[in-house]
């Protein structure tokens, strides 16, 4: 069965850190591009951000320079380890892979999360106040 098993939320002060964790089971983990997606109540979903099977990383514009995303095929796990974290960084932020020759990231689709090697966690709760 395949697992994509979260870890590492929590609650913490803006300016504060959290190290998120995402353990893949069931699959070949290292042919996997993988991502972290975060949702907010009331908001989008929204793609944090991706590491490829060759290590190379994408983020969106408001987390680059914070957050930094990375890999260990090794331990079939991937981090998010976020710094400088803002009141606007709180909510549910979930682990999702895709096959490496995939294009593109479109698991904000409710419909294809979990079909055809498109992996989808359950997602940690991360609350940043002030």
């Amino acid at each position: 069965e395949v697992q994509l098993v979260e870890s590492g939320g929590g609650s913490v002060e803006a300016g504060g850190s959290l190290r998120l964790s995402c353990l893949a089971i069931g699959f070949a983990f290292d042919t996997f591009n993988l991502a972290w997606y975060r949702q907010a109540p009331g908001n989008e979903c929204e793609l944090v951000a991706s590491i490829a099977s060759d290590d190379s990383t994408h983020y969106s514009s408001y987390v680059k320079g914070r957050f930094t995303i990375s890999r260990d095929n090794a331990k079939s796990t991937v981090y998010l380890q976020m710094n400088s974290l803002k009141l606007q960084d709180t909510g549910v932020y979930t682990c999702a892979a895709v096959p490496s020759y995939t294009r593109g990231w479109r698991l904000c689709d409710r419909s294809i999360r979990n079909t055809r090697d498109n992996y989808w966690g359950q997602g940690t709760q991360v609350t940043v106040s002030s």
